[in-house]
């Protein structure tokens, strides 16, 4: 699972002036490898300028369409999604590692629920794949998704939904939020914000029937739509929220203050694909990640911000800080996981496995 395979680009298409959707080609032999659940992403690498870049784009189709598609938003300065959107084409070989992501929740045709989805611009990749998903899997279920957008060319896969709402007529309910072009109705105009989304749930959203939220968009916009959430009263556990790492600041580590026991220097060992690596570095001055990567050890990572969980691993012995955590839920951190680019060695031993 934590090996890249090349894959061929078999289609690329435009969403919007500046969004291509890529579809790969998985050769019969990977089929497995790649089997994907709703809302997963993949991290794709490629050799741009001679530097190893690597990002992590949702998959946008659904479970039943067995077809491995994302979508790349080209963003200011952004190093890889400007090469995609100039570079790929049909034919196209790129190394992909195969879906992560907890993104989803369990789905079953014998139930019946309701489901809330708020994403903003690009935050509609998962969302696409989520709500398709869910529909063709839950003939009971319903779902509703608020999208918000500067305007009707820059939505991300209209037609698709367009066509989801005319499928699932009674189902399925869109509503565009637009913040550069006026609607008819006073609603549905502006920023999804703490005041745009209590004045949804007050005059739109029946709360009270919703058993599941997903939120993907900008940071801010996701605090803001979980923090109103909560305040009217749904449980913390009924969100779910994916963040990209885009939306996310760097920031420099700060060692803290208080005096470690034992040596400066701590012993790590990696369990990655069976194997043990060991190696010595001193504490709470570097990630495991980057400690790693400079002993020539060959890490599965991508984001390096604590966002896209690609780096996800379990600490089995030893104790390690996380700078920053965007992608693991409580129960995780409460069962020992990790991010490796976001832990720092603060015990003499650590042993951290990616097998788990």
């Amino acid at each position: 699972m934590s090996k890249f395979q090349a894959l061929t680009v078999s289609q690329v298409t435009n969403e919007t002036r500046d969004t291509i959707a890529v579809t790969f080609a998985v050769p019969a032999e990977l089929q497995e490898v790649f089997r994907y659940t709703q809302g997963q992403h993949l991290t794709l690498r490629a050799d741009i300028d001679g530097e190893d870049v690597r990002r992590s784009y949702s998959i946008c189709s659904a479970v039943q369409d067995n077809t491995l598609r994302v979508a790349i938003k080209r963003t200011p300065g952004g190093v890889f999604s400007n090469w995609a959107n100039a570079e790929l084409r049909a034919g196209a070989v790129i190394d992909v590692m195969p879906p992560m992501g907890h993104f989803n929740v369990a789905l079953s045709p014998l139930q019946g629920k309701n489901y809330l989805a708020f994403a903003a611009g690009s935050g509609i990749t998962p969302m696409l794949s989520i709500i398709k998903t869910t529909l063709m899997t839950e003939p009971d279920s319903n779902f509703t998704l608020i999208y918000g957008n500067r305007s009707s060319s820059s939505v991300i896969f209209r037609e698709e939904l367009s066509d989801l709402k005319d499928r699932y007529l009674g189902r399925f309910k869109l509503v565009y939020i637009m913040s550069r072009e006026l609607q008819d109705i006073a609603l549905f105009n502006g920023r999804i914000n703490k005041e745009k989304c209590e004045s949804l749930i007050a005059d739109w959203i029946a709360l009270d029937d919703i058993d599941q939220v997903f939120i993907c968009g900008p940071e801010q916009m996701m605090h803001d739509v979980s923090e109103v959430l909560q305040t009217k009263g749904m449980a913390k556990e009924k969100i779910k929220i994916e963040l990209f790492a885009a939306s996310v600041p760097k920031r420099a580590h700060v060692a803290g203050t208080q005096t470690r026991a034992g040596s400066q220097d701590c012993d790590v060992t990696l369990i990655i694909d069976g194997a043990h690596l060991t190696f010595k570095m001193e504490k709470d001055t570097e990630s495991v990640l980057d400690a790693a990567l400079k002993q020539g050890i060959d890490m599965r990572y991508s984001c390096k911000s604590g966002v896209c969980s690609t780096c996800r691993c379990k600490v089995v012995e030893g104790k390690v800080d996380m700078d920053a955590n965007y992608a693991l839920e409580d129960y995780e951190i409460a069962g020992g996981f990790a991010l490796s680019c976001q832990s720092f060695p603060v015990s003499d031993n650590v042993v951290i496995d990616f097998d788990h």
